[in-house]
């Protein structure tokens, strides 16, 4: 499966340069040898460096201005990049949340931007902080160390004492 990071805005220049805006917070998507895909066209990035908001890059096989402008408005796709302990936001929609005692808590159906920690909404409406979250495995389910009372709160309970977090991130 191919993720979308960012598109080709424009040629720049006249020997094959283009603008790329990220839609992605990983910057090394446009290192040098990096993989992208445009449509069907595999590029292969040569050089690249940031520009205002945005990226020149280069790839192999677009030495000119009429390559480039070719690329223009294409969307670029990758490889998802393997990173411990951080998770793809498509990867948590619609799996089931367990917590340390293994007992289900619900499906997450969104997740809620917050400068804090991004928040899985759950189908029951208990907001967890991301940072909680300790694995997601292949069989779609999200184990988590909630603080105690967490859940409580939620429905309007009492809360309970609060349990250290180990600082996972949620990618977009």
């Amino acid at each position: 499966m191919l993720l979308e990071i960012g598109r080709i805005t424009r040629a720049h220049g006249l020997d094959g340069e283009v603008v790329v805006l990220l839609t992605t917070n990983r910057s090394e998507r446009v290192n040098v040898g990096s993989v992208l895909f445009a449509s069907e066209r595999r590029l292969v990035v040569t050089n690249s460096r940031p520009h205002k908001s945005a990226w020149i890059v280069s790839f192999t096989d677009v030495n000119n201005r009429d390559n480039a402008e070719e690329l223009s408005g294409a969307l670029l796709h990758a490889e998802p990049l393997e990173d411990k302990g951080v998770y793809w936001a498509h990867e948590m929609i619609g799996a089931v949340l367990v917590d340390q005692q293994g007992v289900e808590r619900g499906i997450v159906v969104r997740l809620i931007e917050n400068p804090a920690s991004d928040l899985l909404e759950l189908d029951s409406g208990a907001l967890v902080p991301a940072r909680f979250v300790v694995d997601l495995s292949p069989t779609e389910r999200i184990r988590a160390e909630v603080p105690q009372g967490l859940f409580e709160l939620a429905n309007g309970s009492t809360a309970g004492e609060s349990t250290p977090s180990n600082g996972s991130k949620v990618r977009r």
